[in-house]
């Protein structure tokens, strides 16, 4: 066999599989900024999650994976009247190229039945699944780290106490 013979094949299959993992059609057309999970202590039930996601085509954020906790959604905080409420929402619409903040205070994920403490420096994993105008559903994997409060550069709180105390 001559090294041409020998070559060929693979630099085609090298190739085709370069073309596969660029075009993965499960992948998300979105990139979060300033992503980190609130720390926990034990016994806590639930946390939050925050980020500024950006799409580079029109999507929907409809749900949360994690390994971390029982439950995982999308929830927004907004007055009614005089009171604050949180709440699960179904979606949340990634207009093409306009940041959306999820922080404290506003739109975020709430991760609740905890497994165990979200620790100080530590790293969580959460997925998060977006739909787009098709219907068709892509992913964003994440390594969230882990703070006590927003890093430098994130969303304030806008007047947000957290999720320590909060009961679903």
């Amino acid at each position: 066999m001559t090294l041409r013979q020998w070559t060929t094949p693979f630099l085609m299959a090298a190739t085709l599989s370069l073309g596969l993992a660029h075009a993965h059609p499960d992948a998300a057309h979105v990139k979060a900024d300033a992503a980190w999970a609130r720390a926990s202590v034990p016994g806590q039930q639930a946390t939050g999650a925050f980020m500024r996601l950006t799409a580079e085509e029109p999507l929907r954020l409809v749900g949360v994976e994690t390994s971390v906790a029982g439950v995982a959604e999308v929830h927004e905080m907004k007055m009614e009247g005089d009171v604050m409420r949180m709440r699960a929402i179904d979606g949340l619409d990634l207009p093409k190229g306009v940041p959306v903040e999820l922080k404290p205070g506003g739109y975020h994920v709430m991760l609740m039945q905890l497994k165990g403490p979200l620790l100080k420096d530590s790293q969580v994993p959460v997925t998060l699944v977006f739909k787009d105008a098709k219907g068709e559903t892509s992913r964003l994997n994440l390594q969230l780290p882990v703070r006590a409060m927003a890093p430098a550069g994130a969303a304030p709180a806008a007047g947000h106490g957290g999720h320590a105390g909060h009961a679903h």
